[in-house]
């Protein structure tokens, strides 16, 4: 039964996003005029379809909930005769071509914007400010003479922007000493050199400080709205530094996940409250964002990097070229996406 209860809010997780993210290319294709052939939840085999009336668009869920499509004419190497040209991709102008282009991203964005404005309308806009609450004695943090309402500045000459930029720069430095500036309730700022002490959890070793992050909550419709943007705004940012971590091997790629580790964390997060459930939804929502942001080919922002191309050398780039380095690229993130669910079933175990 947990099984099956972890399944189904997996898939409403992984099914939300999609969706929302298909829809926003789908309704800008619909709206430029473009011919869409399917609009698809899921890859691989359909396991179920339907058509409306008066509309071309065959609408498909497909057996791996790992992505979705949306099928517009024009995007293949052969010219389908049978579609009028005004109804195909390329005889759209460039801008309109652009925000078909970014109109998932950006639906994904405006969703994740949505759900913490109501999760913080319901349960309160926490405070993001890196002011500690709590000390546990003879904890590194207490040994170093950090106390209660301290704002913690840098981190190893690094600006702390808010409390989850605090925690990201924590997981980054491990076990290793770090430098903090903090700046004391008397408003006199020290510098301090901290080493986390080594604990052991569930067979596996952790890195503690001994303090706590201020969790004070205040309430209003401005003060969520704030929350909402600002907490988004961080969770960009976040993900952006983790691929810079992962890019020059301050992280390792091992630290990835891909489906079966969404399952995982998915199942951890029932546990905890519907409201955690949504925020991951949020967080997945951003993520799948920002990755479709990238400029590489077979994502979001690889087409828009053809459509930049196109704009500085006034022509379209070879449709044929163009869709053999998309077709390269996609093979090659499948083949990572297959490294990424080995590591995860490896954790598993």
């Amino acid at each position: 039964m947990n099984f099956l209860i972890t399944f189904i809010a997996f898939i409403f997780v992984l099914g939300i996003t999609v969706l929302v993210h298909e829809f926003g290319h789908f309704i800008f294709a619909k709206k430029a005029g473009i011919y869409v052939y399917e609009f698809s939840i899921g890859m691989g085999p359909r396991i179920f379809k339907f058509t409306r009336k008066n509309d071309e668009t065959e609408y498909s869920i497909r057996a791996l909930p790992i992505g979705g499509y949306v099928q517009m004419a024009g995007e293949e190497i052969e010219v389908d005769e049978k579609i009028p040209e005004e109804k195909r991709m390329q005889s759209k102008s460039w801008s309109e071509r652009l925000m078909v282009m970014i109109a998932g991203v950006m639906m994904n964005f405006l969703l994740a914007i949505f759900l913490l404005f109501i999760l913080s309308l319901v349960n309160g806009a926490p405070s993001m400010d890196p002011v500690i609450s709590k000390v546990s004695k003879s904890s590194p943090a207490y040994k170093v003479g950090l106390k209660k309402d301290d704002k913690i500045l840098s981190i190893n000459n690094h600006k702390v922007l808010n409390s989850d930029d605090l925690l990201l720069k924590l997981q980054i430095a491990g076990k290793k000493e770090s430098t903090m500036v903090v700046k004391h309730a008397s408003g006199n700022i020290e510098t301090l050199i901290i080493k986390p002490k080594k604990e052991i959890v569930k067979g596996e070793s952790v890195y503690r400080y001994g303090f706590e992050i201020e969790s004070k909550v205040d309430r209003g419709l401005l003060v969520s709205l704030q929350y909402a943007i600002t907490k988004f705004l961080s969770l960009f940012y976040q993900m952006l530094s983790i691929l810079f971590y992962l890019i020059t091997g301050a992280l390792s790629i091992k630290n990835l996940s891909g489906p079966v580790g969404i399952f995982s964390v998915v199942g951890a997060t029932l546990k905890t409250g519907l409201s955690n459930l949504i925020y991951l939804l949020a967080y997945i929502c951003i993520n799948v964002g920002l990755i479709n942001l990238l400029p590489i080919p077979a994502f979001d922002g690889g087409h828009v990097l053809f459509l930049i191309i196109e704009k500085i050398k006034g022509s379209p780039v070879n449709p044929k070229l163009e869709n053999t380095i998309h077709t390269v690229f996609l093979v090659l993130l499948m083949i990572l996406m297959l490294y990424i669910t080995f590591n995860d079933v490896l954790r598993l175990f």
